[in-house]
């Protein structure tokens, strides 16, 4: 098939649903089809597309329903789309749901977040990550957690910082960001808190193997997120060894399921100290989580990704075919 994913995110972006069209892009090529990844759409024919955003792309969605009526069409719903979107835009967001013969979820509480009307559209597409390589701890005398993502609201990115400052003078915990700041006032915030917290460096954005190096030498990741509609940081992380420490909100519980011990209460930096403060006191604790997501891992492979991918195409398909036949 002819495949088009329709992304905002231009080339070159590090934004996460670029990386989510171009890791789509060469998984279904491998899988034996042609895919275009476009940040506008413009009347191209193809055999099958794909819309990232609800909400973003909810203009594409309806000239890609005008122009091709027969052709099936799948949506991916985004964290903004579930979390916030549908509740600001609902006329958009819930539009783009309705035209879509195939709604996709990134983690598995989704369809407990959207309307109930939509349910029987959902498929489940968990975010794949490679196998990084063993990692090790190179430097025993800090105790590094390590927060991977863009300094955004969404993201709650300082929380991990606020909480150090929390822990008793003897923690030797070190909270490593790792992101690009999508405001001067975020660039602000950040450069100030590492001046008045000696327990914080921020890195800025830095590239894929920089970030594979910090997960390398971290004992944890912290995910402070107030809202994530399925982190591909989460599958990395699992599929690193790496022990996740979670805000518990739905998109990371639908991922890491609703007994991983290691979650704390969303937005409360004490709360998320305190989960700190187990896993560098306790190793036993520690051993848990990183037990966890090693369970875990195999559910964010390419070739699981692959497939839940391809048989979300499939049931795009036999809706259209089933709506065409009733038209």
């Amino acid at each position: 098939m002819k495949i088009a994913i329709i992304t905002p995110a231009p080339v070159g972006s590090r934004a996460g649903n670029r990386a989510t069209a171009e890791r789509w892009s060469h998984l279904l090529e491998q899988a034996g089809h042609q895919v275009l990844i476009l940040t506008e759409y413009s009347s191209q024919p193809a055999d099958l597309f794909i819309a990232l955003h609800a909400w973003r792309s909810s203009d594409a969605v309806v000239r890609i329903r005008d122009d091709h009526p027969d052709t099936p069409l799948m949506v991916v719903l985004t964290g903004t789309d579930i979390y916030d979107h549908q509740y600001r835009y609902p006329e958009q967001t819930f539009n783009s749901m309705a035209l879509a013969d195939c709604l996709i979820g990134l983690h598995h509480r989704v369809v407990r977040d959207i309307p109930e009307r939509f349910a029987t559209k959902l498929v489940t597409v968990l975010q794949s990550a490679e196998q990084p390589e063993d990692r090790a701890i190179v430097d025993n005398r800090k105790f590094g957690i390590c927060v991977i993502g863009h300094l955004r609201d969404e993201k709650d990115p300082l929380r991990a910082a606020l909480a150090a400052r929390r822990l008793p003078e003897t923690s030797a915990i070190h909270i490593i960001n790792a992101g690009r700041a999508h405001s001067p006032e975020w660039e602000n915030s950040a450069l100030a808190e590492q001046a008045a917290n000696p327990r914080f460096q921020w890195l800025g954005e830095v590239d894929k193997p920089t970030i594979q190096q910090l997960m390398q030498r971290s004992r944890a990741m912290v995910i402070s997120s107030i809202m994530e509609g399925g982190a591909n940081v989460v599958s990395e992380a699992c599929r690193a060894g790496l022990p996740v420490i979670a805000s518990d909100i739905s998109g990371n519980v639908g991922l890491l399921g609703d007994d991983y011990p290691g979650y704390f209460s969303v937005g409360d930096d004490t709360d998320l100290a305190r989960v700190l403060q187990w896993a560098e006191q306790f190793p036993e604790f520690l051993e848990e989580l990183a037990d966890r997501v090693a369970k875990l891992a195999s559910n964010f492979t390419p070739e699981a990704e692959q497939a839940a991918l391809l048989a979300a195409m499939d049931r795009a398909v036999a809706e259209r075919a089933r709506l065409s036949r009733e038209a």
